[in-house]
Formats: structure tokens, C-alpha cells, sequence
């Protein structure tokens, strides 16, 4: 007698709907959704296929109709609530396109809350398309398996940063004098600083003279350091969430 296997199947398809799900309901999917599902996966009547909404879980739905450009689902049931992740910001000063599309990636895998562009003094590039950071967040999240997504803000001033700065939020910046000096033990100030948070990365070259010192003067600003060597602003994003998930997020 064959095994029975696995179900809901690991192996389904899994994606974002923006529209909220619930048992037993019907959807009709096209555009690039049709498109990956029948053209790239070949999906065919009958198929699982897994989808989160953001609002409310995750669920398994199966094929009943299919069409050339688009298909209709039926959703069977709830597997996952949505997840509740650690209250932790990435607010990073854009650097060129694909290095910037990596960073939101793997951000968005590692369980940021919330993302937020920054412009600095010496920020190159100065306009960003958030639909595409966008569109590279929900497709990390599908292949991580995530049942919410990170908000993505505007791309916002430091200085508008710095005023609007939420009064019982952390702020950990990367100074390289701290690493210079002996002090500045990310760990150590995990330990110290507990709560909600987020992670300032500055861009190629780091933050100017000025804005160094508007960081600090903040008293919600916590320096640290990353270790001996310099890092690029893609390498610091990811070690600085990595650091901060295993002290106080989800990996501890």
C-alpha cells in the first residue's frame, strides 16, 4: 500500500493575494499570478496551491477552473494565523538598485516589521521605485514562508527621521569610533536596551560629520559596533538584523 503523503504538500506553489481570505471562499486569479502559475509552474486542475493574504493566515486552496490567462480557487481551509514578528525597523539609506532590491530581501526574510528609506547627505541615489522593493518583499516572503509582510515607507529625510523619532523606540547605528575606542558591543547593548527597535544603516561613504552628531544627540540612539572591519551598507543591513534577532527577536 503507498504512504499517504504529506498535506498540506510542501511542494505547492505559494503566494501573496491582496484581498482577504476565508474558508470556503472562491478566487479568481490572473495578470502574473495566472501567468507564473500556468505558464512557469504548469498548474493544472485539481493542483494545492498555498496563499497568504497579510490580513488573516495563511490557507490551501486547490485549482477548480483553468483558463488560458487566468484561474479560479477554491480555498479549503486554514493552515497558519498570521504571524506576529519582532517590532523591529530597518531604516536604510538607498545604494544602487540591486544592492538595495537584495537588501529588502533578505531583510524581509530575516523578520523585519517595517522597512523605511533614508536620505543622507551622501545618499546617490535619490529616487526609489517601491513598488519594485515592494514586489521583491512579497516574493521573499512567499519562498520564506512569512504570513505578514513588512510596510515599506517612503523614502523620508534623516533629519524628518530624527525629529518624528518615536519616543520609547531604540535607534542602532553602526559608529566606527565606537570599535575604535573598545566600547560599543552590540550584544552588550542588546542586553541593556530592550523594546521596540530599528537599525540605521547610512550609504556608500557613511553618514556626513553633521549627521553623525545629529544621531547621537538623539537619546533614543544606541552606537555600536560590527566588528573590526568595514562593511558594505548591504553587509552591515543583514549582520545588524542577524545580531539583533538572535539577542531579541525571534532566533533567541
Amino acid at each position: 500500500m503507498p504512504a499517504t503523503p504529506a498535506y498540506p504538500p510542501l511542494s505547492a506553489p505559494r503566494l501573496f493575494v491582496d484581498v482577504e481570505l476565508s474558508d470556503g471562499a472562491e478566487i479568481r486569479l490572473d495578470g502574473s499570478h495566472a501567468h507564473y502559475l500556468i505558464k512557469v509552474m504548469r498548474i493544472k486542475q485539481g493542483d494545492p496551491i498555498k496563499l497568504f493574504d497579510d490580513r488573516t493566515g495563511e490557507y490551501l486552496a486547490h485549482v477548480t477552473s483553468l483558463g488560458k490567462r487566468d484561474l479560479i480557487l477554491h480555498i479549503d481551509g486554514k493552515t497558519r494565523e498570521r504571524e506576529t514578528v519582532p517590532d523591529l525597523w530597518l531604516c536604510a539609506a538607498p545604494i544602487k538598485k540591486d544592492r538595495y532590491n537584495w537588501i529588502a530581501e533578505k531583510a524581509t526574510e530575516l523578520g523585519i516589521a517595517k522597512m523605511v528609506p533614508v536620505e543622507t547627505e551622501r545618499t546617490q541615489v535619490r529616487f526609489i521605485k517601491t513598488d519594485k522593493i515592494q514586489a521583491h518583499m512579497i516574493e521573499a516572503a512567499e519562498q520564506c514562508e512569512r504570513t505578514s509582510l513588512p510596510s515599506l515607507d517612503p523614502i523620508t529625510a534623516l533629519h524628518d527621521l530624527l525629529s518624528d523619532w518615536p519616543e520609547d523606540r531604540h535607534l542602532f547605528f553602526a559608529d566606527e569610533r565606537i570599535h575604535e575606542s573598545g566600547e560599543g558591543s552590540f550584544r552588550k547593548a542588546l542586553v541593556a536596551h530592550d523594546g521596540p527597535a530599528a537599525i540605521l544603516i547610512g550609504p556608500e561613504g557613511g553618514f556626513s560629520d553633521a549627521e553623525g552628531e545629529a544621531i547621537r544627540s538623539l537619546k533614543q540612539a544606541v552606537p555600536v559596533s560590527l566588528g573590526p572591519r568595514i562593511l558594505r551598507a548591504d553587509t552591515a543591513a543583514v549582520a545588524a538584523i542577524s545580531l539583533w534577532m538572535a539577542g531579541r527577536g525571534d532566533w533567541n
